[in-house]
């Protein structure tokens, strides 16, 4: 199923403070140059805070886990958990139309749906408070026909109570998740045959009904301050379980929130030559002491980040046309392809040596001229370049060679 962005977006997005705490939180579980690794638990977030996936809820993500734009959309695009969509102010209702669902009533349950709230899945209700579509199983099988409203399950529904259940959302009435015809939880519905001892001193709701119940966050936008924010992975000296004390590992509020990943690439194809491209400001200055600059293997302080934002541009030494003997094929490079070996042609490279030699200042010129900003750290051209430069293969080269996708050049 095709699935694109909401034809209407709002003009922007930031995460509460509380979200934004959480969020930097969450990409401390990873090493350095990984936090892209984050992006769906971030991407819920801000759906739970918002109600759907917003165009500028991508760009802010991604800026925040330095990843091109179009690789968080390719993410929030598969997964259909993630709403593309406006969803209602009020829940956004899902209910499931898997056999045993369906077998127990679900069409009576869409019936409602399409009733009550709208002709199709996905559109608003006439009053913006309801939204829904028909999922596949969220196995509580047991307990069909069901829904998941928010965050929690109401199930043994019938039309008559899933009606109720609606009305009384509307009205913002207390509503309690769980079986909705007096079962107590996913006992056969003619009663206990086993562990009857613990049916007298049962508490009034099951597990997950009385914490729903308690935080009564099932249908409410998250603001992050629900409950308190734990991090069991960072340890109270701010270091994360698992890596070396002196390993400087960013505590999550102070974590800069864009191009964590393209720093530490731009790093270490540059650390040896920082002296004269690299412009900063006064205040990212002091953050490069004499033994960071002498300590190459270690990518993470805190300013790298910065550094990105402010390298001066320099223009690379370009040629007119390719050397006697023709051009290099550069879509060998990962990353490269038809379009793009002809814009950077049309910029003056021909060769892989001439890309080999870039350094931090002409990664940032050539950087600003490109479409894809950042492929060059992510992909690694310089890398790639130097060795395919030498005469040696990489392994990207090897496959594009084998499988015939560059069949123009032999």
């Amino acid at each position: 199923m095709l699935r694109r962005l909401h034809h209407e977006q709002p003009d922007s997005f930031a995460f509460t403070p509380a979200n934004q705490a959480w969020a930097e939180a969450q990409m401390t579980k990873y090493p350095e140059g990984r936090q892209a690794s984050a992006v769906i638990p971030i991407l819920w977030r801000a759906q739970e805070q918002e109600g759907w996936v917003t165009k500028p809820a991508l760009e802010y993500v991604a800026d925040m886990l330095g990843m091109a734009y179009i690789r968080v959309l390719e993410v929030a695009s598969f997964y259909f958990m993630f709403q593309l969509q406006p969803t209602g102010s009020v829940a956004h209702i899902q209910v499931c139309g898997t056999t045993s669902c369906m077998i127990c009533g679900a069409e009576d349950l869409i019936a409602v749906c399409k009733d009550k709230i709208a002709a199709k899945p996905h559109m608003l209700s006439a009053d913006g408070k309801f939204s829904w579509e028909e999922v596949e199983c969220l196995g509580s099988c047991t307990n069909a026909p069901m829904a998941q409203i928010g965050k929690d399950y109401y199930e043994d529904l019938t039309a008559a109570s899933f009606t109720k259940l609606i009305d009384d959302l509307a009205a913002g009435k207390a509503v309690v998740p769980g079986p909705q015809n007096g079962r107590y939880a996913a006992e056969p519905k003619s009663g206990l045959t086993s562990l009857k001892d613990y049916e007298a001193d049962k508490p009034q709701y099951n597990a997950s009904a009385a914490l729903a119940t308690e935080l009564g966050d099932g249908v409410k936008r998250i603001q992050g301050d629900e409950v308190p924010l734990l991090t069991p992975w960072v340890g109270k000296d701010g270091v994360v379980a698992g890596r070396a004390a002196a390993e400087p590992t960013p505590a999550a509020p102070e974590r800069p929130k864009p191009a964590a990943k393209q720093a530490e690439d731009a790093k270490k194809e540059t650390a040896p030559k920082k002296k004269a491209p690299v412009k900063k400001s006064d205040a990212a200055t002091p953050a490069q002491p004499e033994a960071a600059a002498a300590k190459v293997t270690e990518p993470k302080a805190e300013p790298k980040a910065e550094a990105t934002e402010t390298v001066e541009e320099k223009a690379p030494e370009t040629l007119t046309a390719a050397r006697e003997g023709g051009a290099d094929d550069l879509k060998l490079l990962k990353g490269v392809g038809p379009k793009l070996e002809q814009t950077l042609n049309e910029l003056g490279f021909f060769h892989f040596d001439q890309i080999a030699k870039w350094t931090e200042a002409e990664v940032a010129w050539v950087d600003a001229r490109l479409k894809f900003k950042g492929r060059i750290e992510r992909d690694g051209w310089i890398d790639q370049a130097k060795q395919l430069a030498s005469g040696e293969e990489t392994e990207f080269a090897k496959s594009a060679k084998t499988d015939g996708r560059y069949k123009d050049k032999s």
